[in-house]
């Protein structure tokens, strides 16, 4: 199988400073991949690098075989879906209209687009919200929505960065559970994320599958596991500087801070 993604020791570079370094991975389809470290350990520039957003230094790097910046508009929205980890709106859009606009790949009805933005909207519990204007939505709403447009888009890859950015606990648990539900109709996911436990709600939808963590520091790759690798909470450690604990819960590994760091 190919891979629908495929770094081949990229480093991307703006001006004297070196974001990313050496990085080599490759996603397959219908796999999901958290990328996971310390503040400017380059996970954002990598996420941008794949849609073409940043050039590369040195390297290659191909989505679904090609250069990203090689691709055409509807071409790359077919492959490749985005949530930056800062989407603002300033107009005053409904926020149907918007949602509605991650279908301009399609060539499809005015009707059949408002059918899969409603739908979008109604999966993420945020339907109330469809004649609301963007604009005056609190930063957890307007972060649900954007969850929505990414799904009406129905990409083949999702590239999400802190997508429960904003969001209190029990909406965090409804975002990650579904973007579980999208891992588990085939499509590919790379999800940057600080909480690493989190992931536990994508994995108590799908126990028969494996969640790839590939942990950053200094833009370089600095482990390539998964999430019950019995190592874990040692990488993590080593990664984040502090002190990590497994500690088992409801049959799945929970990770702790249990000591402070230099």
């Amino acid at each position: 199988m190919n891979p629908c993604i495929a770094l081949e020791q990229v480093t991307v570079r703006a001006g004297d400073k070196t974001l990313v370094e050496g990085v080599t991975f490759s996603v397959q389809p219908g796999e999901f991949l958290a990328l996971i470290g310390p503040n400017g350990a380059g996970k954002s520039t990598l996420l941008q690098a794949i849609l073409g957003l940043r050039d590369i230094a040195e390297g290659q790097l191909l989505v679904d075989g090609c250069d990203a910046r090689s691709l055409a508009g509807r071409q790359r929205a077919e492959i490749l879906g985005w949530l930056p980890q800062k989407g603002h709106v300033d107009e005053a859009v409904p926020v149907i209209d918007l949602v509605e606009s991650g279908r301009f790949r399609f060539d499809e009805s005015r009707a059949s687009a408002r059918k899969a933005a409603t739908t979008a909207l109604e999966s993420l519990g945020v339907d109330h919200l469809a004649e609301r204007a963007m604009n005056t939505l609190s930063g957890g709403e307007a972060q649900r929505v954007n969850l929505a447009i990414l799904q009406a888009q129905e990409s083949r890859v999702l590239l999400l960065d802190e997508p429960a950015n904003h969001l209190d606990p029990a909406q965090q648990i409804r975002t990650y559970s579904a973007l579980g539900a999208e891992w588990q109709k085939g499509r590919a996911v790379v999800c940057v994320t600080h909480d690493i436990n989190l992931l536990q709600h994508i994995a108590a939808i799908a126990p028969d599958k494996e969640i790839r963590i590939v942990g950053l520091n200094a833009g370089q790759v600095a482990f390539d596991s998964n999430l019950g690798d019995k190592k874990l909470a040692t990488r993590l450690s080593d990664l984040f500087g502090v002190q990590v604990s497994a500690l088992s819960h409801d049959g799945g590994l929970h990770f702790a801070v249990t000591g402070g760091g230099q």
